[in-house]
C-alpha cells in the first residue's frame, strides 16, 4: 500500500507541475466558457470563437418515411460505403445492396474530375433505386441553404487536386446527368456527428426524449444538437429564397455543428502546448488534440519523455520511457488490460512478460511494479481529462438548450467512436462527473445510447426527412 501511495502521489505531483493533473479542473468553469463560445458562435460567420457552431440546414423533425428507399453514401475516412435503405412499417431500418469502397484519394493524389467519376462508378449500380441521395462527408465544408456542402479543406489522407473550395453535391449531380440526362436525383449532405444525432432518433422509436445530440468521440471529436432557429443569428447573414426563409424562421429548429474539437479555452498543459506546436496544424482543434483517440498515444509519449527527462520512473524504466516512439491510442489500453503483458508499455515498465507482484524481464522487481504503477496512473489521469471533457461539451449544451431538466425526459446523446465504446477507462469515468455534475450539481439529465450502423441510418433520414 505504501508504494501504491509513494507512486500515485509522485504522478500527482508531476501532473500539478505541468498543468495536467485532472483533479484541478473545474467543470463549471469550462462550461462557461464553451457556452460563451458557442453563442459567439451562432452570432455571426465572422465571429472569432473557437466554436465554428455550424448551420447544417437539416431538420429533426418526428416523422420518417416508410418504405421509400434510399441511396446512402458514407465518406470519411479510407473506405467509402454506399447502401440502399428503407424503413418498414414497424420503423425497422432495413438496409441492402451495402458495399465498401476505397475512398478515392487516398492511394494517392486523383484529380477532381477523377474523384467524381470514380463516385459515380461507385453509385452506378444502384442509382435506379431511388432519386434521393444522402451523402455523409466527413471533411471540412460549409454546408450551404441548399444543403448542398463547399470544401473546404481534406484530411485523412484524402488528396484531391481541385477539389477545395468545390460544391460536393453540385459537381456529382453533374457527372451523374453527364451519364444519365434524364437523372431526378438530389443529394443532401451532412457529416458523421449530424448522421449519429439522427441514427438515434431511430434506435429507439418507442422512447421519448427532450431532445438529442450527436456525439463522435473516437480518433476525432464533435458534437452537435438541435437549436431553435430563434438563436441563430448568423442566419441573418445567409442569402434565403422566401421558402428557406420560411423554414428557417424563428420557432423552428435545425442541427447545429459545433465543430468542438477546435474549442481552445479549455485548460491545456504545458506538454499540450509543446505537443500543439509540434503538428501540422498548430493552434488548431487543441480540444480534440487534449481528448481524442487519434493524439492519445502521441500525447502520452510526450508524457512519458518529460517524466523521464525528470526522473519520474527508475533509471532503466527512465531509459527506455525515454526512447518510447510511436504509441497509439490502443497501446494504453493493452497495457491498461495487460500491465504484465508483452506490449509496449509493460516492456518499458519492466513488467512484461511477469505477473503480479514479480518482476519482468528487467529490472528488480520493486522499481518494476513502482514503475507499472506510475504508468497506470499516468493513464488513468489522462482518461480521467477524456472524460472531464467530455463531460462539459455534453453538459454545456444540455444548460444552453435548458433540455433535460425532467430524469423521465430525458436528452438522448447517441455516441459513437471507439474511444467511448473501446476504452477500458473512459465510459465509467464520464458516467461519474455526468451523475456528479450534470445531475446532481445541475440538475439535468440524458441518455447515451449506440445505434447500429448509425451514420448510414441518420444520413438516410437526412435525405428522406429534407430532400
Amino acid at each position: 500500500m505504501f508504494v501504491m501511495d509513494q507512486a500515485m502521489v509522485s504522478v500527482r505531483r508531476f501532473l500539478e507541475k505541468h498543468g495536467m493533473y485532472p483533479g484541478d479542473i473545474d467543470l463549471e468553469k469550462i462550461c462557461l466558457a464553451f457556452e460563451s463560445e458557442m453563442l459567439k458562435g451562432l452570432s455571426s460567420y465572422k465571429s472569432d470563437g473557437s466554436l465554428l457552431m455550424l448551420p447544417t440546414f437539416i431538420k429533426a423533425s418526428d416523422t420518417i418515411p416508410t418504405d421509400e428507399p434510399v441511396i446512402v453514401i458514407d465518406a470519411g475516412g479510407t473506405n467509402l460505403r454506399t447502401a440502399v435503405l428503407h424503413f418498414d412499417k414497424d420503423m425497422n431500418c432495413v438496409m441492402d445492396e451495402f458495399n465498401n469502397y476505397p475512398m478515392p484519394g487516398t492511394g494517392g493524389e486523383v484529380s477532381k474530375a477523377v474523384f467524381f467519376e470514380t463516385l459515380y462508378k461507385y453509385l452506378d449500380p444502384i442509382l435506379d433505386r431511388s432519386d434521393k441521395i444522402g451523402f455523409c462527408f466527413s471533411y471540412a465544408v460549409t454546408i450551404m441553404p441548399n444543403r448542398d456542402g463547399r470544401v473546404i479543406e481534406l484530411s485523412k489522407e484524402v488528396m484531391v487536386d481541385g477539389l477545395v473550395g468545390e460544391p460536393v453535391n453540385e459537381n456529382l449531380l453533374a457527372v451523374i446527368r453527364s451519364h444519365r440526362p434524364s437523372s431526378k436525383h438530389t443529394i443532401i449532405q451532412l457529416n458523421d456527428t449530424v448522421a449519429t444525432l439522427l441514427g438515434g432518433k431511430a434506435a429507439n422509436p418507442s422512447r421519448v426524449f427532450d431532445s438529442y445530440i450527436g456525439l463522435i468521440l473516437g480518433t476525432g471529436t464533435n458534437t452537435c444538437y438541435i437549436e431553435d432557429c430563434a438563436n441563430i443569428k448568423k442566419l441573418s447573414e445567409v442569402e434565403l429564397t422566401p421558402e428557406q426563409a420560411a423554414e428557417y424562421a424563428p420557432g423552428n429548429a435545425m442541427l447545429i455543428n459545433c465543430e468542438s474539437g477546435s474549442f481552445d479555452k479549455a485548460p491545456f498543459g504545458d506538454i499540450d502546448i509543446a505537443l500543439d506546436k509540434k503538428m501540422k496544424d498548430p493552434g488548431r482543434y487543441r480540444y480534440e488534440k487534449a481528448m481524442s483517440g487519434g493524439y492519445q498515444g502521441t500525447l502520452m509519449t510526450e508524457i512519458l519523455k518529460v517524466a523521464a527527462d525528470e526522473g519520474l520512473f527508475s533509471p532503466s524504466a527512465c531509459g527506455r520511457f525515454a526512447a518510447l516512439t510511436g504509441l497509439e491510442s490502443r497501446d494504453l489500453d493493452n497495457f491498461l488490460y495487460y500491465p504484465y503483458g508483452d506490449n509496449p508499455l509493460a516492456r518499458c515498465a519492466g513488467t512484461s512478460g511477469g505477473s503480479a507482484g514479480g518482476a519482468g524481464s528487467t529490472g528488480s522487481a520493486g522499481s518494476a511494479e513502482e514503475d507499472a504503477l506510475k504508468l497506470f496512473y499516468l493513464t488513468d489521469a489522462l482518461f480521467e481529462r477524456v472524460a472531464i471533457f467530455t463531460a462539459a461539451k455534453v453538459s454545456s449544451i444540455l444548460r444552453k438548450t435548458g433540455k433535460g431538466k425532467n430524469p423521465n425526459l430525458p436528452v438522448c446523446v447517441t455516441a459513437d467512436g471507439s474511444t467511448f465504446y473501446r476504452s477500458k477507462l473512459v465510459r465509467s469515468k464520464l458516467d461519474h462527473h455526468i451523475r456528479e455534475f450534470t445531475n446532481k450539481q445541475n440538475g439535468l439529465y440524458c441518455d447515451f445510447i449506440k445505434a447500429e450502423n448509425g451514420v448510414l441510418t441518420g444520413t438516410a433520414i437526412a435525405a428522406l426527412q429534407n430532400s
